[in-house]
């Protein structure tokens, strides 16, 4: 009986044994391919970065350039028709490449760097995060072709290029490893990716700063003490921040619907949402809300807002994407959050500068439906300074915005109320 026992035991140790030394492979393997795509995405993410602010110092410098929008416009309609067509969903493309059969092409890296470069150089009104989403994507499915890899490492090189791209430019690689593994399917985390999202978020950040790349630096203000009413406030404005996301959401997809019902052709799609931005700069008088709107976001993070900059940013940011476009509804969302929060602060209460870092990051949770990722960025960006009330903020903007969502390809797997299975794709 101890004989047969003993020899189980050593056929046992033997598996286990060799079952370590595979995962020791697997990780070692995974490392590397991360490191591998942290650099490239690092090379290629600050290059954009920098082209970004380039292009921007210059729309500032030469107003005249904004007139030119629909030109620009008109090119980036030719290329996508000529060059990419398939993969003019832009993020939702990524997304439906993981949770699909749905394909993925090399050529959405060089055509959303492009394209989203002209956007910001003629000030149209998007971000920059979903082109990094989308950049990454790409050169994660293209290194993975290059290995001839499998489908599921190849759905997990994805996610690794996404978090690389992500943490380069927008400077929080903590965020951007858990983004890329949350936002794909609400309810389930792609835990199997932490390895390799986390090595390139960092590989890819650090070599960013290493070639200077800069990023915004934002000042938390005044926090309040953590009271039954600062408690409560906060609670309310959960409430209302779900309640934007929820239309954020809304004006994004019926804008896209509308353009694409009454401007079939998308070469008068681009030209009319173009003379629509120019419109709006002509009677607002600054292009505040031109590009990524980065001093406005500053400025309520001061604690100074004009009442109607979240409205104003809403509408000219649908226009601009529903026209076609490219850049992403990231920063945009977070000059929502962060205008609205301010505003709604000083109305309760609370100290309007901390209420706008507040929106900021439950604004952009209530949208992508990614509430860790929303918490880690409110660590990242500001310290972790006040962060029983970030939690809050987050938690309630999650549970509150419901099914909605800025992405259309996105599942929610599981529901946000019970612990039931839902698996549906986000309302827009």
């Amino acid at each position: 009986m101890f004989k047969e026992l003993l020899e189980s035991y050593k056929e046992t140790s033997k598996r286990e044994g060799r079952k370590f030394f595979v995962h020791i492979y697997v990780c070692f393997k995974w490392i590397l391919f991360s490191i591998v795509i942290g650099l490239v995405l690092g090379l290629i993410s600050s290059g954009f970065a920098y082209a970004l602010s380039y292009v921007t110092d210059l729309r500032l410098e030469n107003g005249w350039l904004i007139y030119l929008l629909p030109v620009a416009g008109l090119l980036i309609v030719f290329l996508y028709e000529k060059l990419g067509s398939e993969v003019s969903r832009g993020t939702n493309t990524v997304i439906a490449c993981i949770n699909s059969d749905d394909k993925m092409h090399f050529i959405m890296t060089p055509l959303i760097f492009v394209s989203s470069i002209i956007s910001h150089m003629f000030g149209a009104s998007v971000g920059r995060e979903g082109a990094a989403l989308q950049m990454g994507a790409s050169m994660g499915h293209t290194i993975s072709k290059l290995l001839k890899l499998n489908e599921n490492d190849e759905k997990m090189l994805i996610m690794t290029g996404m978090s690389a791209a992500f943490a380069a430019l927008f400077g929080t690689p903590l965020a951007a490893a858990i983004f890329a593994m949350e936002v794909i399917s609400v309810g389930v985390m792609y835990y199997a990716a932490l390895v390799p999202c986390l090595v390139s978020a960092l590989t890819a950040y650090n070599l960013a700063k290493f070639l200077g790349v800069k990023y915004a630096t934002y000042t938390l203000g005044p926090i309040p003490d953590f009271t039954p009413f600062t408690v409560s406030m906060t609670g309310l404005l959960g409430l209302l921040f779900a309640m934007l996301s929820i239309l954020i959401c809304v004006v994004f997809a019926l804008t896209e619907r509308g353009f694409g019902r009454f401007l079939k052709n998308p070469y008068i799609r681009v030209l009319v949402s173009g003379g629509l931005i120019i419109l709006a700069y002509l009677i607002i008088g600054n292009q505040d809300f031109n590009g990524l709107g980065t001093s406005v976001i500053l400025s309520a993070l001061s604690g100074k807002v004009i009442w109607y900059a979240f409205l104003i940013k809403l509408i000219l940011t649908a226009v601009s994407l529903a026209g076609g476009y490219k850049g992403g509804e990231i920063v945009p969302t977070l000059f929502m959050g962060a205008t609205f929060g301010c505003l709604v602060g000083g109305i309760i209460g609370m100290p309007p500068s901390f209420c706008a870092a507040l929106g900021m990051v439950a604004v952009f949770c209530g949208v992508t439906n990614s509430p860790i990722s929303s918490i880690i960025i409110a660590i990242e960006l500001f310290g972790g300074q006040g962060l029983w009330f970030f939690c809050l903020a987050i938690a309630l903007s999650y549970m509150l915005s419901g099914y909605f969502g800025i992405y259309k390809s996105q599942l929610i797997v599981y529901s946000k109320y019970r612990s039931v299975y839902v698996h549906k794709t986000a309302k827009r």
